[in-house]
């Protein structure tokens, strides 16, 4: 055997010398150079072919002489007046594939119209897969900004269109859909899994672009309240997103009658897994049904005081003055105690504690305090302030000023220092003399021992 592998490896050698030697050998590429004309004559060179090329070609001059028409058209559809910004953008991105759109309508047309006619068309068929994976690309790179799902989208639009031109499109779906399993009478194969993936991520993606256009119609309504504008927005988006997961299982050919034999266990596994989440939502919307809060509202829960930002399925948004943004169950906004400071009216009062030494003039420091309340800019001039005698102090006569604010969302506490530094300027002055913890210490003297 070793004898053998030496006497082989000289042959094993010299075949890729052979084959560097056709390469250079003109009789050889003489040989090839006419098999290829041979095969341009016989397969690509001929009437059939030359006249698919020829409306491939005649198409395509149509559609660039059209694009600017109809960039034109799509802008007058989505441009109007009051539209909404998704509606404007999908304009945009139709106008992004002005050219190949219209290119792939006339040559779906004239493949439509070949095949009628029993004409040959492999060459337009071709044409229209490409296009095709062309829109896809220039819309999946427009509208999903997500990398890894365009992707993805990419690899699968490629992989169809080159299954489509070869011919393999048809056995590999009969492949896929001979993949199955059968639960009682319902029947899974691989094909109705791609097949429903993918028409669940299409619904729901559009049902998630109609319930936000929805949702600025809502908005835009000035005749309902701001939680009846989140209400009805959360219901449309709930009963848009179960309509396409039930298009979605109708489209597969899946029968909605045969999941009524989980429906008990789907039950359970809500009652016992999900208990907390249900809870939030279902509370979620007693709360938006009785508007109780609603975005924008100034409350205090527990600590948390800040304004509602916005309410979602399972909580509420509150952002604090330092801008520390607070996820509140909706559970927790029924079970606590909570202080809406713009339930109904946005006006509240503010008390402010000021003390003077016993020596002031108490009718000047209170009319001086009154004065200070009102230089404040955002002190409400409509309701006056008023200030009051509380009590004596050890050191003070302790006075309190109440004053009223409309803006409890732009903060308290900086409104109170704003007054305090009015009244310290204004009380120097006057002369009032502000007190500061005193004691008297009498020293009683003994009589010296005799």
């Amino acid at each position: 055997m070793r004898g053998g592998t030496r006497r082989d490896a000289p042959m094993r050698v010299a075949a890729p010398e052979a084959a560097m030697q056709k390469l250079v050998d003109p009789v050889y590429l003489e040989m090839q150079l006419r098999a290829l004309i041979d095969w341009l004559f016989a397969e690509v060179l001929v009437l059939s072919s030359l006249g698919q090329l020829a409306v491939i070609l005649l198409a395509y001059l149509v559609a660039y002489a059209g694009r600017r028409q109809w960039s034109v058209l799509i802008a007058w559809l989505t441009h109007w007046r009051g539209a909404d910004h998704i509606v404007a953008k999908t304009g945009e991105t139709l106008s992004v594939v002005a050219l190949p759109f219209i290119w792939l309508v006339l040559q779906y047309l004239s493949g439509l119209i070949a095949a009628f006619a029993s004409w040959p068309h492999h060459l337009m068929t071709v044409t229209v897969s490409l296009l095709t994976v062309w829109i896809i690309i220039r819309l999946t790179a427009v509208l999903i900004r997500d990398r890894a799902w365009a992707r993805a989208i990419t690899i699968g639009a490629w992989t169809i269109a080159a299954l489509n031109i070869v011919n393999l499109l048809d056995p590999t779906m009969a492949f896929l859909d001979s993949l199955d399993i059968t639960l009682g009478e319902l029947r899974i194969s691989v094909l109705l899994v791609i097949k429903g993936m993918l028409s669940l991520a299409i619904l729901l993606w559009l049902a998630s672009l109609s319930a936000r256009m929805l949702e600025q119609r809502i908005r835009a309504l000035p005749n309902i309240t701001p939680s009846m504008q989140v209400l009805f927005t959360k219901l449309a988006r709930m009963l848009l997103l179960v309509i396409a997961i039930f298009v979605a299982m109708s489209i597969v050919g899946i029968d909605l009658t045969a999941f009524a034999v989980f429906s008990g266990a789907l039950g359970v596994g809500i009652g016992f897994g999900l208990q907390k989440s249900v809870s939030n939502l279902f509370t979620g919307m007693m709360i938006l049904m009785d508007r109780s809060i609603k975005p924008g509202d100034v409350i205090e829960v527990g600590t948390t005081y800040g304004t509602i930002n916005s309410l979602g399925g399972r909580y509420a948004s509150v952002i604090t003055r330092d801008g520390i943004e607070h996820l509140i169950p909706n559970e927790e906004l029924v079970s606590q105690r909570v202080a809406n400071w713009t339930h109904s009216d946005s006006d509240i009062r503010l008390r402010l504690a000021v003390g003077i030494a016993y020596g002031s003039d108490v009718p000047l420091a209170m009319e001086t305090c009154i004065e200070a309340a009102k230089s404040v800019e955002r002190v409400l001039p409509r309701r006056q302030p008023n200030c009051l005698i509380s009590g004596f102090g050890d050191s003070s006569i302790d006075l309190e000023l109440r004053l009223w604010i409309s803006d409890p969302h732009n903060g308290v506490a900086n409104v109170k220092s704003e007054v305090y530094l009015q009244i310290w300027k204004m009380f120097k002055e006057n002369g009032i003399e502000m007190p500061f913890p005193q004691r008297d210490i009498h020293i009683k003297s003994q009589p010296a021992p005799v």
